[in-house]
């Protein structure tokens, strides 16, 4: 019997004689927040993308300026019109699952599992004993499309009675947020966010709340998987993609040449932890601290995007006031970079109606592995924090003519900067608008 901590929804915390309720390796008890007292820290990064597996591949695949959009493999993408993707390669799924598990789940959820391992592993985690001071909100654009690919095509080929059980479990929004909690055993509130490209943001935005409430440590970001006949056709039809053929003319963001997005694959996960219980645990490394969110809808329509970007603006500026944070602070922004001109000029009229032309060092770092949905997001805040570590700004990539009217400091060659404060922006296909304010750890402000 030892002493465990428990949590109500108000954020009220008693202290109980139990034991541990399930199979995950715990060690410890918590204290938890009381509401508006919450500072909330990023300990751990975990990294599955076409750049790399692990956060410093991830990186360093930036800092040269690797290219990790390719020829789509796997399956003949000519039909399609659509030939190049961000894939990640030399990704084993026994490394972090075991076959049992693997079987019944898709590939997108293997590279959830694998990101939420080496985030653990990045944050030296041992979860607590109560297994609700551990949460799990992940996003999703897609779902597990290379299981339902499988699924269908057996469907088409030999009817509804060979498609398998694992179909219905396999595929949903929820699956991966489910899949971690269930093999880690983290039992606090946890949820899935679907906002498509803003998901990785706003299930930061998600965590913050629970974090308020009384859960301790939130496991946040998401990946995908879209790179299959099913997915891609799905994703042809909303006539965004690029069909050029070499993957260096492909993805273009800010470019007078910008002819389209390219799909691609992975993601990241972040380890959130209340600023007490970090230091209680005596976390072994803080990555850098979230301060400000907000998102914003354009509610305009489904498919077509707004007229103005009145709504993205006002989503940067309330992400600034919520982190008590003026524009001359920022040093850098992380933008969504669409690749279509459109939407590019949109985006760089919200940035410049908040910052002044080129007023702020503006990347992209999703031009070198494709736009990952809402892994691309989850993805950009790993990145932000990594250069927040390093005092470098990555560079945009395949950006040869910048369009100059749109008044950005676009950055393309990476550039040293005293980056204390970072904006990340992302938005979603019918809408959505998401800004995340990150600071960099003072270690006289810890708790």
């Amino acid at each position: 019997m030892s002493d465990t901590t428990v949590i109500s929804e108000e954020g009220v915390v008693t202290e109980v004689a139990g034991t541990a309720r399930d199979t995950a390796p715990r060690g410890r008890t918590i204290t938890a927040p009381r509401h508006g007292a919450t500072r909330l820290l990023v300990t751990g990064i975990g990294v599955v993308a076409p750049t790399g597996i692990g956060v410093e591949e991830h990186w360093q695949a930036l800092l040269r300026g690797e290219l990790a959009v390719r020829p789509i493999e796997g399956f003949d993408a000519e039909q399609y019109g659509v030939t190049v993707a961000g894939q990640v390669r030399d990704f084993d799924a026994e490394q972090y699952i075991v076959p049992q598990l693997k079987v019944q789940t898709d590939r997108w959820s293997w590279m959830s599992l694998a990101a939420a391992t080496l985030a653990a592993e990045d944050a030296g985690y041992i979860p607590p004993e109560e297994a609700y001071a551990t949460s799990v909100f992940l996003a999703a654009g897609s779902g597990g499309n290379e299981f339902s690919q499988h699924e269908i095509q057996r469907l088409w080929s030999r009817g509804p009675r060979s498609v398998g059980a694992y179909q219905s479990i396999a595929w949903f929004y929820a699956a991966s947020t489910g899949q971690v909690s269930i093999r880690d055993g983290y039992k606090g509130p946890s949820g899935v966010v679907v906002s498509e490209g803003a998901g990785g943001l706003d299930s930061i935005g998600w965590a913050r709340r629970v974090a308020r409430r009384g859960t301790p440590a939130v496991l946040v970001g998401g990946t995908e998987a879209g790179v299959t006949p099913y997915a891609l056709l799905c994703q042809v039809t909303s006539g965004r993609l690029s069909t050029a053929p070499r993957p260096e003319d492909a993805y273009k963001p800010f470019d007078r040449r910008a002819n389209g997005q390219v799909i691609g694959e992975g993601g990241a996960i972040l380890l959130l932890e209340e600023a007490d219980a970090a230091a209680g645990r005596g976390a072994q490394r803080i990555w850098g601290e979230v301060v400000g969110y907000a998102a914003t809808h354009d509610a305009h329509h489904h498919e077509d995007p707004a007229p103005d970007a009145t709504q993205y603006t006002r989503a940067i500026r309330l992400a600034l006031a919520d982190a008590g944070v003026a524009p001359d602070e920022v040093g850098m922004v992380i933008a969504d970079g669409a690749g279509i001109p459109e939407l590019d000029a949109l985006e760089a009229t919200a940035i410049t109606a908040v910052f002044g032309e080129r007023g702020v060092p503006v990347t992209v770092p999703s031009s070198w592995t494709g736009r990952l949905m809402a892994g691309g997001s989850a993805l950009n805040v790993a990145t932000a924090l990594l250069a927040m570590r390093d005092g470098l700004v990555p560079p945009t990539g395949n950006v040869e003519e910048p369009v100059e009217s749109y008044g950005l400091d676009l950055v393309r060659e990476t550039r040293e900067a005293d980056l204390d404060v970072v904006v990340v922006l992302a938005r979603g296909f019918g809408g959505f608008n998401s800004a995340l304010v990150l600071r960099r750890h003072r270690a006289e402000e810890a708790a």
